[in-house]
């Protein structure tokens, strides 16, 4: 086969993550193409969390899909959760010791999914056991269940190294990344290579887990290879393996970023653990070049207008958060405004409102991001759609930001956050910092001179150099003013900015269009929609339908002009909008800007992504004139 879907469930904290790391680099040492989704719960253990895996020997994959081909489990809660999720002729392995278990005495699940599970499973006539389970699904599905006896196999593990008792379930995720590799007849030696990148610096680890490969390997023996991808015939040869907070924190150290304050919340802060992690930036010989000040406040308050004040001293400066965190941030942001504050705030959406899901995603702050503050200011609001996506766009984020003394919010989302992908290396050739209109001061200096839209931008501290700022209107100075033609010439200068930055971005930083020019049916939508919906493309379009996608990356200010150029000639009955909430908000934003009324929409808000599966039978149901509506709701 040429691609395999995979998915790894266990109890939070019992290593599912290392499991989906150790997978990866195996898969991508070898040649493979993947991306793995984490989703989990907002829990420190025992709540059920699971890894979902795409594998392709011909292609990086963009998206995920069900039904997936492999369903490994350490758990009872992971077989019941998952087992409508594995193809026929799928493989499931599964620890041998929780045959008896019962679905009511799983503690950790919800009642709600509980019942849920209860009663498909007596709809197909399947009592509540992972017995029962396991049998309905050799006898009705043609799936082959591995059971393995995890407690013999750690238990010799623990024999053998002498391992304390109370450490050897971390072994769990050995046992699970194991199992996979050889069902996909993987040697010894790549996956080794596999566990020593993992553990680097923890050799006795390594030599554990190689151990445990060799057990399990014994013990599936007769199943050694009996799923077999084809050999890849991926063209790259040097590849990244990232998360999507890694990129944006790769992209802020390239785009020259000195200042990152943060409030912890999930899914943001893996971004500034990255930076903290490496906040001394090295050059070709080794030596400090520069360094990251990474700042954790003590609220979102306090993260946003230190990231102001650092921005005022001239360096480059950004916040990262997510929604209730930039509820936070609303004051100061309108503050920046007001001021021309070149600040980047890195918005990564979960499900809201208030709390909402921390630990699961969405699309719904669009409006959010793009009104949110009081009165009327100059604000840019940047889309990505994929990891590289977003490593361009963190460091044209900062040139919007200098060149036209704007805030700008990047948005993400926590698919993209916490979405594992192999990525080509992005070309450092193609960046370029661009810092806007710089002056050094000196006296009689004019922060906000009305000579143009751009005021020369001093620093503060600069050499007598004197500047005002307030969060009240104020002149050219910076001194509070209320004088009501002062008032109009200041409020218009901010807000002309955006004319200004429409004209001069290039068509291709405000949106892309994918596929053909002419099509017969366009699909609308932003971030990370963009990888399954470029592979719907793909599909239709070997079933003979047109269809592109318009892929929106500048969503303030909107770029009505080219929006309504690209999608001339196209009627509105066959534009179709898709997006991960409930009221498709991208297209009330078309219509807002553009007059052009979307009506047909394909909508999911569970917090779960779009699978690509879901998401073709969605659009086939608009395509058929069958609805105009659809809502997706694959995924546990």
């Amino acid at each position: 086969m040429k691609e395999l879907g995979v998915l790894l469930g266990g109890p939070q904290g019992s290593g599912i993550e290392t499991s989906m790391w150790i997978l990866g680099r195996i898969l991508v040492s070898k040649g493979f193409g993947v991306i793995a989704d984490r989703e989990y719960f907002s829990n420190i253990t025992g709540r059920h969390s699971y890894i979902q895996m795409l594998v392709s020997s011909v292609k990086l994959p963009r998206s995920l899909r069900y039904p997936v081909e492999i369903l490994a489990s350490m758990d009872a809660e992971t077989v019941f959760t998952h087992f409508a999720e594995l193809s026929e002729g799928g493989i499931l392995i599964y620890d041998v010791n929780i045959s008896s278990k019962r679905i009511e005495e799983i503690p950790s699940m919800e009642d709600a999914t509980r019942e849920r599970i209860a009663r498909v499973l007596a709809e197909k006539g399947v009592k509540p056991s992972v017995e029962s389970v396991v049998d309905y699904l050799e006898r009705d599905r043609r799936v082959l269940p591995l059971g393995i006896d995890f407690s013999s196999l750690l238990k010799a593990l623990s024999e053998q190294y002498r391992i304390d008792s109370r450490a050897v379930s971390k072994f769990l995720s050995g046992v699970i990344v194991s199992s996979v590799t050889v069902v996909l007849g993987l040697d010894e030696e790549i996956v080794a290579a596999g566990f020593r990148q993992q553990f680097r610096e923890r050799k006795e680890l390594v030599e554990q887990n190689i151990m445990l490969y060799k057990l399990v390997r014994s013990a599936l023996s007769k199943h050694y290879g009996v799923v077999r991808l084809e050999e890849p015939g991926l063209a790259t040869e040097k590849v990244m393996v990232v998360t999507g907070n890694d990129v944006v924190a790769i992209g802020k150290i390239v785009a020259g970023v000195r200042y990152q304050s943060y409030y912890p919340i999930t899914p943001a802060a893996d971004e500034s653990f990255l930076l903290e992690k490496y906040d001394n930036i090295l050059g070709e010989s080794g030596e400090v070049i520069g360094s990251v000040m990474v700042m954790q406040t003590e609220d979102e308050i306090a993260a946003v207008n230190s990231a102001i004040g650092a921005a005022l001293t001239g360096v480059r400066s950004s916040t990262t958060t997510s929604g209730p965190g930039f509820d936070l941030m609303v004051e100061g942001l309108s503050w920046a405004g007001m001021n021309e504050v070149p600040i980047v705030i890195t918005y990564y959406q979960r499900g809201g409102p208030s709390t909402g899901q921390p630990t699961r995603g969405s699309q719904s702050d669009l409006l959010n991001a793009i009104f949110a503050g009081h009165g009327e200011f100059a604000r840019v609001v940047l889309s990505s759609g994929d990891h590289l996506d977003a490593f361009y766009d963190t460091v044209e984020a900062f040139n919007i930001a200098e060149k036209y003394q704007v805030p700008v919010i990047h948005l993400l989302d926590k698919f993209l956050a916490n979405t594992v992908t192999v990525m080509t290396i992005p070309d450092v050739e193609r960046v370029r910092i661009e810092r806007g209109v710089l002056t050094r001061g000196g006296p009689g200096y004019k922060r906000f001179s009305l000579e143009s839209l751009i005021s020369p931008r001093a620093f503060i501290g600069g050499k007598d150099t004197v500047m005002w700022y307030t969060g009240d209107e104020h002149d050219e100075y910076g001194h509070i003013v209320e004088d009501p033609e002062v008032r109009a010439r200041m409020y218009s200068k901010r807000i002309e900015k955006l004319s200004l930055i429409l004209r001069d971005l290039p068509v291709d930083r405000k949106l892309r269009l994918h596929g053909p020019g002419s099509p017969d049916y366009l699909i609308i939508g932003w971030g990370s929609v963009k990888g399954v919906a470029l592979d719907a493309v793909e599909y239709f379009s070997e079933k003979g339908l047109k269809m592109s996608y318009l892929d929106l990356k500048l969503l303030w200010p909107f770029p009505s002009e080219d929006f309504l150029r690209m999608t001339n000639g196209i009627p509105d009955s066959n534009i179709l909008a898709v997006e991960h909430s409930y009221g498709v908000n991208i297209a009330e934003l078309v219509a807002m800007n553009t007059g052009r009324r979307i009506v047909k929409r394909v909508s999911k808000y569970t917090g779960r992504p779009i699978t690509l599966d879901e998401l073709i039978h969605g659009l086939e149901e608009i395509v058929s004139g069958k609805k105009e509506r659809v809502v997706l709701s694959r995924g546990a």
